[in-house]
């Protein structure tokens, strides 16, 4: 399948590169067109895709093992689903991606009703996509972030507390029994606290590479064996029809001002993810 691209989510791509995801380790070859979430209308339906047509919307991912590629005036994804109408092209140019990490990441703890999820790092764009994947589980979320995150993460349906040292005492603080589950999407060095929190067997994380020296489980999806959370597009785009699931988008960027954009991505922290608009490069309707 290949989509004329509308708008493409911008994600930095040194955790990819210190992952291993790259071909290689060095650096990328140049010239590099970046990008992995692209949303947009499909152009071409190649042999073996059912159920599209060209004209129909559709949002998704390239292979993110090339680590690009989205942000152009044409892509082909790697896994996708139809855009319904409900979920603007801002936010579909960011949901790829980050609904098939947080799906994958929620797979691999059991999230699911009853149970209580801590996940650190919860307004970025994964982390805000788990809150309310979680939540359409049944699971109940705790979610640490900055003090001006907070009104984002319980608009989400969290309940927001603050980042860093002495997470456990806090999260001890609101009166939760237990909390079964973590899931650390920042990398931000709390993985000693999360453990503390919850035990080393119910830790996954995202963004830290040292997970597995402490018996933490660092989840990589196809790059590490395991099944990837692709599924979890088609249940985004259904909750999202619902009006139970935004993506958000801190800043749209046109595509004269990419430069700005990736800049943007790479300071961090965020309020969701940062999105370059495509159509408006070349007045596409």
């Amino acid at each position: 399948m290949r989509i004329r691209v509308r708008t493409a989510g911008v994600s930095p791509v040194d955790l990819a590169l210190r992952a291993g995801d790259s071909p290689s380790r060095d650096g990328l070859a140049l010239p590099h067109v970046p990008g992995a979430d692209a949303a947009g209308v499909i152009d071409e339906v190649g042999a073996g895709v059912a159920g599209f047509t060209n004209g129909d919307d559709m949002f998704g991912a390239v292979d993110v093992a090339r680590l690009g590629g989205a942000s152009a005036e044409f892509a082909v994804p790697a896994f996708w689903a139809a855009k319904p109408s409900s979920m603007p092209w801002e936010e579909a140019g960011a949901a790829g991606t980050s609904a098939e990490t947080a799906t994958r990441a929620l797979d691999l703890l059991g999230a699911g009703e009853g149970t209580t999820l801590l996940i650190d790092g919860a307004a970025g764009g994964v982390g805000s996509v788990a809150v309310q994947l979680a939540t359409a589980r049944g699971a109940r979320v705790i979610g640490t972030t900055r003090p001006e995150s907070h009104i984002l993460l319980a608009g989400l349906g969290a309940t927001p507390v603050a980042y860093g040292p002495g997470l456990a005492g806090r999260v001890r603080a609101l009166g939760v029994p237990r909390v079964d589950l973590a899931l650390d999407v920042a990398g931000a060095g709390s993985l000693e606290e999360l453990i503390t929190v919850t035990g080393t067997a119910t830790v996954v994380t995202l963004a830290d590479f040292t997970g597995p020296e402490r018996g933490v489980r660092l989840s990589r999806g196809r790059y590490g064996g395991e099944p990837d959370g692709r599924h979890g597009l088609a249940l985004a785009a259904a909750l999202s029809a619902e009006g139970r699931v935004r993506i958000p988008v801190e800043r749209v960027f046109p595509a004269a001002r990419a430069a700005e954009a990736h800049a943007a991505a790479a300071r961090g922290p965020r309020q969701g993810k940062i999105v370059i608009d495509l159509a408006g490069m070349r007045g596409a309707g």
